[in-house]
């Protein structure tokens, strides 16, 4: 009997992200973790707020990124908000860290999630919204949802 592949499962997301940024593209990288992170993470104990990448030597690193301590770990003590290697190619670390370093272009977490079992993130190259940009997409956002909501009414009657 095959097994039934729901696809990813999704640990967490930084919806944040998406607010104040443009998300410009995204690249899929592995995570340099200890076991008793990944089980914290598979119990959706991690969060993405206030994370972000960034580029050392041709080594990319996750900074506070918090995974709260596996409760029955008896080996070690791992501290929650140590900053994590990403697994990524040479190539994509090298066009990664060419856009990082033009202005306003920032490397940050979006998804963490597992796939056929091996922890991933989701990183995107952003570009930072301006006050105006945030304004206009809360606005298309709620205009959507009020045609939407019409719509459905008049299909009911």
């Amino acid at each position: 009997m095959a097994k039934k592949d729901n696809g990813p499962l999704v640990a967490a997301t930084n919806r944040k992200a998406y607010h104040n940024y443009h998300i410009l593209d995204t690249y899929e990288a592995g995570i340099e973790l200890l076991g008793s992170e990944v089980k914290s993470i598979r119990k959706k104990e991690v969060s993405l707020d206030g994370a972000f990448v960034r580029i050392e030597g041709m080594q990319a690193y996750v900074f506070n990124m918090h995974i709260n301590p596996y409760k029955y770990n008896t080996v070690t003590e791992v501290e929650p908000l140590r900053q994590r290697r990403l697994l990524l190619n040479k190539k994509e670390i090298n066009k990664l860290k060419g856009h990082a370093e033009i202005k306003g272009h920032t490397i940050i977490p979006l998804e963490v999630y597992f796939k056929n079992g091996w922890a991933k993130i989701k990183v995107g190259l952003g570009k930072g919204k301006q006050l105006f940009d945030k304004r206009d997409a809360i606005k298309k956002r709620d205009l959507s949802r009020e045609m939407e909501k019409d719509f459905k009414n008049k299909i009911k009657f």
